[in-house]
């Protein structure tokens, strides 16, 4: 923003009054009589100087009364205020980077800056003190604002209207810019003081309802001080699912144990037959649960037993079945002792409606003999000594598996909308001169310098 050389907030109501250009003899209508400076006409767009009782011609120019999206003497409402368009400038950084400012005025509060870069519009408001520093980042009413654009020169490219200060076609400032979500702060100056201005960002909607303008509504890479539109979503998320597993750890702590239903020990043929057995009657309660089964073979030792469970209805005959082999290996080689597997395995039947069943049991002990290897062909079976099994049916519990796809399914929204809000935040952030590709353009410009 050019240096302020007025509060923002004015004194009562200046008259309005009518000149004559100097240059085109055309009638100027000065809104802000008594605050204004400097004034272009709006037929030939010769610049005035309107602080003495004579108007001075300044400089006469025909290309900055081109058409405005936003015609001077317009009104329009923002923050419940009443504003009139009275002045415009284009502005560039040494011709890159071009953006407009209106100024607005009301007679009542002062005068705010109205900006537009092409994708997006801003409300300035310009400070009276210094903002607060703080390690490294500035403070407004409590706003923090960080680092965005590094010192550059603003200049003005052209110039038509209303103006409280002697503004010239080609006037340069030192321009450096922070930002926070929402908001722009500001901060131009020249040889003799410098301007502090904070800028919010306006909402499609109400740059339309204001003056009849569009702006872009998603626009992207996303303005400087464009809030995110997923960090409220992510919030969301977020919530949603610590509370979906809160509930899910709760009900696996509710159900992860399960109730015994029925145990028993199978004693094994020492000659490795086929064998059956039956445990019953188990009551099942619950409209539907899990049945887990474990066995236990502690003296299990290079073979394997076969363990075929049918679940059967007492009263439909219904089988729910499951298989599970407990085995165990052990061994020497030329790296010493080793041993694999497990005496004890479990298997689940899930879902079983509720009703009374019998657990029927078809096992078979086997023994590993390798001709190749004559430690395991050798000697007595494992199972010649009367070894056993220990059967146990327990209902409830939770499949870890099924909780983990669970909790996976849960964090899909949240992961999506974090992946959407840090797209957006770096590629927001890359557009200033402190993200990942303005450091590196930064540091360019800087090389580029010190080699001429």
């Amino acid at each position: 923003m050019p240096p302020d050389a007025t509060p923002a907030t004015a004194a009562p109501a200046p008259a309005v009054k009518a000149l004559s250009c100097p240059n085109c003899g055309g009638t100027i209508t000065l809104r802000a009589a008594g605050y204004t400076v400097t004034v272009a006409c709006q037929y030939c767009g010769s610049l005035l100087d309107v602080t003495n009782p004579e108007v001075r011609l300044i400089e006469a120019y025909h290309n900055a009364t081109a058409e405005l999206s936003i015609p001077l003497g317009m009104r329009g409402v923002l923050d419940g205020v009443e504003w009139e368009a009275v002045g415009h400038m284009t502005r560039s950084e040494g011709g890159a980077y071009p953006w407009e400012e209106y100024l607005l005025f009301n007679p009542y509060h002062g005068y705010r800056w109205l900006t537009f870069d092409g994708r997006g519009w801003s409300l300035g408001t310009m400070l009276t003190t210094v903002p607060a520093w703080s390690s490294g980042s500035l403070s407004v009413d409590g706003r923090g604002f960080t680092p965005f654009f590094a010192k550059t020169e603003a200049q003005v490219d052209s110039v038509v209207g209303e103006f409280y200060w002697r503004v010239r076609q080609g006037e340069r400032v030192e321009s450096e810019t922070w930002v926070s979500p929402g908001f722009m702060l500001s901060r131009e100056a020249n040889a003799q003081e410098a301007s502090w201005t904070v800028l919010r960002l306006l909402t499609p909607a109400e740059i339309k309802a204001a003056f009849g303008v569009d702006a872009p509504a998603n626009p992207w890479p996303p303005l400087p001080h464009q809030p995110s539109p997923y960090g409220g979503w992510l919030g969301k998320a977020t919530g949603i699912a610590m509370a979906a597993m809160a509930f899910l750890v709760v009900v696996m702590l509710v159900f992860s144990g399960g109730t015994q239903l029925a145990s028993t020990r199978l004693s094994i043929d020492p000659q490795g037959r086929d064998q059956s057995a039956t445990i019953g009657p188990i009551t099942l309660t619950r409209a539907w649960q899990k049945v887990e089964i474990s066995a236990d073979v502690p003296q299990i030792d290079n073979g394997w037993v076969d363990l075929d469970y049918s679940l059967v209805d007492r009263k439909t005959q219904q089988s729910y079945d499951a298989y599970g082999a407990a085995e165990r290996y052990s061994g020497r080689d030329s790296d010493g002792p080793w041993q694999e597997g497990s005496g004890t395995r479990e298997v689940s039947i899930a879902s079983v409606p509720a009703g009374t069943y019998d657990l029927v049991i078809d096992y078979k002990a086997n023994r590993w003999a390798d001709p190749a290897q004559s430690v395991f062909g050798s000697g007595p079976a494992w199972f010649e000594n009367g070894a056993e099994i220990a059967v146990t049916a327990r209902s409830g519990g939770m499949f870890a598996g099924n909780l983990l796809l669970a909790f996976g399914l849960i964090f899909l929204p949240f992961l999506w909308f974090l992946y959407r809000q840090v797209s957006f935040e770096q590629a927001r952030q890359d557009q200033g001169d402190f993200g990942r590709s303005g450091i590196a353009k930064l540091l360019e410009s800087q090389s580029t310098e010190d080699d001429e």
